[in-house]
């Protein structure tokens, strides 16, 4: 099996790919920067073109879409949420999303049983608005919906999509505070990774395998 993780230098992309070199999968990681990894800038098409090339032939059984930002933290809404980081954040969450999925298709269709795995946030549910985190909220909520209309257009070709809450992580994201260790996210992600078919596809699912409102 190959698999293939965006934002895999870090937080619970890096978890995912040291879990499934472990278990012996073929596994492809991009990051920005770093060497180990293949190199992908999440906001630049031609970089997901440059990908797409250097990968021509390689069939890609698991596409797991992590790479993501969450810049709005401290703002205010007053005075915060300046229009550029609504900009780079959709262009990471969102965009770039949609950009790899669309680049690495050709990989999926090569496949036996392609699956795309989306990385929301139970922060992209408009049944749970708290309030603040605009940007990144709003940016979670578009990945849900692009993940769920990627999963009507591929159903045709057997692509099954799916899209995931991974928990509340104790990650540079998630901070120290947080419900959970990113072992125990991995862990729970792949085994929803691994039931992912077109019976479940376009279905919002929890780390843990439980239907999140949307």
């Amino acid at each position: 099996m190959t698999v293939l993780i965006t934002g895999a230098n870090r937080g619970i992309g890096h978890e995912l790919y040291t879990l499934y070199q472990s278990e012996g999968a073929s596994v492809i990681g991009t990051a920005r920067s770093k060497a180990d990894f293949e190199h992908l800038e999440m906001t630049d098409p031609a970089s997901h073109t440059a990908l797409s090339n250097r990968l021509s032939g390689t069939p890609i059984d698991l596409l797991v879409c992590n790479a993501g930002v969450y810049l709005d933290t401290a703002e205010t809404l007053d005075a915060g949420y300046p229009a550029d980081m609504w900009a780079e954040t959709f262009a990471v969450n969102v965009t770039g999303v949609f950009l790899a999925v669309q680049a690495l298709l050709p990989n999926l269709r090569c496949a036996a049983s392609p699956k795309i795995a989306i990385i929301s946030s139970q922060m992209a549910s408009h049944t749970n608005a708290p309030g603040g985190s605009y940007i990144y909220r709003a940016s979670k909520a578009a990945s849900l919906n692009l993940g769920r209309n990627l999963a009507t257009d591929l159903r045709s070709e057997g692509i099954a999509v799916g899209i995931y809450h991974p928990g509340w992580v104790q990650t540079d994201m998630g901070g120290t505070a947080a419900d959970i260790d990113v072992s125990e996210s991995a862990k729970g992600l792949a085994a929803q990774f691994e039931a992912l078919s077109m019976d479940t596809t376009g279905k919002f699912l929890t780390w843990d395998g439980r239907e999140h409102p949307f």
